[in-house]
């Protein structure tokens, strides 16, 4: 069984919209594999940062909730965290094994923080992860643009030493065609 992943496409992190690189292609590519996810029986979570100790993103807020174009379905799972890495201190990894989830398809917000630590985290977990090239996203840095890190994240995630093919990246589309 897979899960899609959908880390932290609220609100607080998309004001205004443009401050994230292609916000709206992002949106819908996330729409249609969720849309893939449910028809199949396979688990969408949604993953929401709970910034309560920094007084930010406090859960029942405008900036807390999802992005309203997001399609939500009933039987959608919604997980809270409070650190980058989605499964510290989270129920998450119960959730996935509940269910007998070994493969993860991972999108969301922002590539080099908290998409990146759950990548990470859930690579040492033995999961076998599919990384959608163009179902994340993040700001232009100080030094650097989204577009560039969207791209060197993708490049990093696709280097990475792991157990042989248990992690890619992968575009929307060629994942929607298997």
């Amino acid at each position: 069984m897979k899960a899609l992943l959908i880390i932290d496409m609220q609100q607080g992190s998309f004001k205004p919209y443009t401050l994230r690189y292609d916000t709206f292609g992002v949106i819908d590519r996330i729409n249609e594999l969720s849309q893939q996810f449910r028809k199949s029986g396979d688990p969408v979570i949604f993953i929401q940062h709970d910034g309560t100790k920094e007084n930010s993103f406090l859960p029942g807020t405008e900036d807390w909730s999802l992005l309203p174009e997001l399609i939500r379905g009933p039987e959608d799972i919604f997980v809270s965290k409070t650190t980058n890495n989605s499964f510290y201190k989270t129920d998450l990894q119960t959730i996935l094994k509940s269910r007998g989830v070994k493969e993860l398809i991972v999108t969301g917000c922002a590539t080099d923080f908290c998409v990146d630590a759950t990548i990470k985290s859930a690579l040492t977990r033995d999961y076998f992860i599919t990384i959608v090239s163009d179902g994340h996203t993040t700001a232009d840095r100080s030094m650097i643009p989204a577009k560039q890190v969207i791209a060197y994240f993708n490049w990093l995630w696709s280097e990475m030493t792991a157990t042989q093919g248990m992690i890619k990246v992968e575009s929307c589309d060629a994942i929607l065609a298997t």
